[in-house]
């Protein structure tokens, strides 16, 4: 679409102030180009910003090589992309992805730690170790960042030297964000990009975007390219029922909200322009943190790595800390019709590291004949429903008594639960709690007598030191001692592992296979790479950001 007027211009202009984004934002600032990032939140750093900074960049590493291990782009290469490898449960986490994304990664993995250590970014130094979600099998890749004295988002404060509970994204994005103010980035706040403008709506170069600044619209020109780096789409509740039509609305507690959302509108505005979508396998996948089991419940977020505290400038959207939970045998956890479905003490989906598959040998067919089969199915039970023609599995509550709350040292009180918006209900009485579940999710209600038949039940395996229903090992605990207590426990949405067809220049591409000349993108908003976590944006942030200054040169 052809704009006659523009309220400002850049060379290059940058959907997303994350991960992907301000990387992109500073190389393309160094080469001599104009920058604007746009941030559609009142502060940076997307979902970076709240991660815990393991930072598994692996392909020969300086400390790495430090630490006496031979690792190489190669290498990497290989183990992101070994058909062979597989879960317990018999799916592949690297067989899907983009040979020609995975190999720019491996490629770029080395200068992308370097840049970050030139940038500002400081990391703990010893030897690295295994943390992270499909970062290949074959050597220990990852470092962990140093938050130093950087204030942590979900808490407000710095990290004390005992925390158990450290996020350090923040010793990644503050200091780039320095970085990228220093060498003259002009970030903009509160700017919702709202489109993508190219000549015609389905041909030529991209123009430039348009962004909605406190109900204003301002339309930006872009000289030369627009990165799409806006952090992924599982916060949009359609556009990821289209890859799993399960995904209903109740799964509101979307891992890293509420500092910022995935809202999927950097897809969508690539699509109107006519991008394509890529490695969709990738996004129902049944492995790593895509869902999970929540860490914490009785409040909306209750990711189990990131849980918000009263100092966090976002607490007031947060609004509970959440009672995290040390051992699953404490509760029982139930549908909306107040009955059992799985093994409470099962985990989600297993994710792959190094070692995960041993003995391991590249691309062979016995990594997965080897492989002791587990299905893993705790989320597909959970998202299973009840049966009544509807998608979705509703919500899942736990179900505890005081005895329960005494052994886990909770405080069933706010801010510590949130009663108010129904995320958390107690009673007198196992019957009078069921009658009190009524929130905007239970979109039916609770029958009083399932849940007093189901915790009867229960009471009774635990008699009999056998859980007939599920097969949960020794139920250890009743539920007798009042007051009772429900509290929110329904899965958790993590990551984006599919989106926006890309190069491995990172150049956005059409249903025709064809680069749409301007648009780039990096990040969780690309598809083709099942990782996750912050490697895969910041390298394609790289990638883009050099790649929208140059051009095809």
């Amino acid at each position: 679409m052809s704009v006659e007027r523009w309220d400002r211009e850049a060379d290059v202009v940058v959907i997303g102030s994350g991960a992907a984004g301000m990387p992109a934002a500073i190389v393309a600032r160094e080469a001599g180009a104009s920058v604007i990032v746009v941030e559609a939140e009142n502060h940076i750093g997307g979902h970076a910003i709240t991660s815990g900074g393991n930072l598994p960049l692996g392909g020969g590493t300086r400390y790495q090589k430090k630490y006496g291990i031979a690792d190489s782009a190669d290498l990497f290469f290989q183990d992101l992309t070994d058909w062979s490898v597989v879960e317990t449960n018999g799916f592949p986490p690297y067989r899907y992805n983009d040979r020609e994304i995975i190999r720019a990664f491996a490629d770029n993995s080395v200068a992308a730690f370097d840049f970050l250590l030139a940038h500002g970014v400081k990391v703990i130094d010893r030897m690295p170790n295994k943390v992270g979600h499909e970062i290949g099998v074959s050597v220990l890749r990852t470092m962990q960042i140093d938050v130093a004295d950087w204030p942590m988002v979900h808490t407000g404060g710095p990290a004390a030297p005992d925390d158990d509970e450290i996020r350090a994204g923040a010793g990644l994005m503050r200091p780039l964000e320095a970085a990228a103010r220093q060498a003259g980035v002009t970030i903009l706040l509160e700017h919702r990009m709202a489109a993508i403008h190219r000549e015609t709506p389905r041909s030529g170069r991209v123009t430039g975007i348009s962004a909605d600044h406190n109900g204003e619209a301002t339309k930006i020109r872009a000289r030369k390219a627009v990165i799409v780096a806006s952090g992924g789409s599982t916060g949009n509740v359609n556009f990821r029922r289209m890859f799993d039509p399960r995904l209903t609305e109740e799964y509101c507690g979307l891992a890293g909200m509420p500092w910022s959302d995935q809202d999927a509108s950097g897809e969508i505005a690539a699509m109107a322009v006519g991008a394509a979508l890529w490695g969709l396998f990738n996004y129902t996948g049944e492995f790593g943190s895509a869902i999970t089991k929540p860490g914490a419940i009785g409040c909306q977020y209750g990711y189990v790595n990131v849980r918000w505290y009263p100092g966090s400038e976002v607490f007031d959207k947060a609004r509970a800390v959440g009672l995290p939970v040390q051992d699953w045998q404490d509760v029982i956890l139930v549908n909306m019709l107040g009955k059992r479905f799985y093994d409470e003490t099962a985990g989600h989906f297993n994710y792959n590291t190094y070692q995960s598959t041993n003995p391991y040998e590249p691309h062979s067919y016995l990594n997965a004949k080897n492989q002791k089969y587990d299905p893993s199915n705790f989320i597909n039970a959970a998202l299973a429903g009840i049966g009544d023609g509807r998608n979705g599995g509703g919500p899942i509550w736990a179900i505890f008594d005081a005895d329960a709350v005494a052994r886990e040292n909770w405080i069933p009180q706010p801010p510590h639960v949130d009663s108010d918006a129904g995320f958390f209900f107690s009673a007198g009485s196992i019957r009078d709690l069921a009658a009190k579940i009524k929130m905007k999710y239970q979109r039916v209600a609770m029958p009083p007598q399932n849940l007093v038949d189901t915790v009867a039940r229960y009471n009774s395996f635990v008699d009999a030191g056998k859980d007939a229903d599920f097969g949960r090992p020794k139920p250890r605990y009743k539920i007798a001692k009042p007051p009772f207590c429900a509290a929110w426990a329904t899965p958790v949405i993590h990551d984006t592992r599919a989106g926006l067809r890309i190069n491995a220049r990172c150049q956005v591409i059409d249903m025709n296979g064809e680069v749409i000349p301007g648009l780039y993108c990096g990040g969780e908003s690309a598809g083709g790479f099942s990782m996750h976590g912050l490697p895969r944006a910041i390298v394609q942030g790289l990638i883009a950001g050099r790649n929208a200054v140059t051009g095809n040169r």
